[in-house]
């Protein structure tokens, strides 16, 4: 066997153990739902001409396109503070709702038309714990679907902070661990899907056209008081249709 087979058959052997290894860390997705729904919150098929009050952009732009809610992320990249306008750095199209929620299901179609991802955000503007008092989200790609505890991961502060400072970066990675899954996925460009996300103490459950995607158990995703809910869009376009919220309980009462 030749040098260089051997290192490609190490490297190969390499990536199954790391690929094995991380599918060993993603828990089992509960085939059933988590969350039984109780009253309907709100409900939009964006067909009236003026949105629902309880719509507000957060960082714009959403557009209301044939009966759709259409994100585009305007904000792709870095630009400096000059002439005396102050520095923009990269974020995601944000669309937020005012529904306060403790246990919820979240339940919308998507359509991916160039977007990067698609995501469902649960914010608390009054909780000083959390960068922005962000909660949680699940993130929808057309490889992959990803669940987030940014209360106690990312977006706690002090741990937001060591994003800053790269000889940190191990010692954030170990406070990180936990917080965050990614399980693969398959969609399509142009496809409608409809996307759930149950909240029911400290777990999230993503199902995507009724089959179980993803799910994540940990301390931040049960924080009390849940007071917005945020539709996200990286790249260009995504888009939302026939949202509906419910207030939730564990399934097995």
């Amino acid at each position: 066997m030749t040098t260089s087979l051997k290192t490609r058959l190490v490297l190969f052997l390499l990536l199954l153990t790391a690929t094995a290894a991380s599918a060993a860390e993603r828990p089992p997705v509960p085939e059933e739902p988590i969350a039984k729904r109780k009253e309907l919150l709100f409900s939009d098929d964006f067909e009236s001409p003026e949105p629902a009050k309880v719509w507000h952009k957060v960082v714009p732009t959403f557009t209301f396109e044939k009966g759709t809610l259409k994100g585009t992320q305007t904000r792709d990249q870095n630009i400096p503070a000059a002439d005396g306008k102050q520095a923009v750095t990269p974020h995601a199209a944000v669309h937020g709702l005012e529904i306060p929620t403790r246990d919820s299901v979240v339940e919308v179609k998507i359509r991916f038309e160039g977007a990067s991802m698609i995501d469902v955000e649960f914010d608390d503007r009054k909780y000083t714990g959390a960068h922005y008092g962000h909660l949680c989200r699940a993130q929808v790609r057309t490889n992959g679907v990803t669940i987030i505890d940014e209360r106690d991961g990312s977006m706690r502060n002090d741990i937001y902070e060591m994003s800053k400072d790269p000889s940190k970066k191990a010692e954030r990675s170990k406070l990180l661990t936990g917080r965050q899954v990614t399980y693969p996925a398959k969609l399509e460009t142009g496809k409608w899907y409809t996307l759930v996300v149950e909240t029911v103490g400290d777990s999230m459950r993503v199902s995507i056209d009724g089959k179980p995607a993803a799910f994540l158990k940990s301390s931040g995703i049960g924080h009390a008081t849940k007071s917005k809910i945020e539709l996200g869009v990286g790249g260009k376009d995504g888009f939302f249709d026939d949202i509906k919220v419910w207030n939730a309980e564990p399934a097995s009462l």
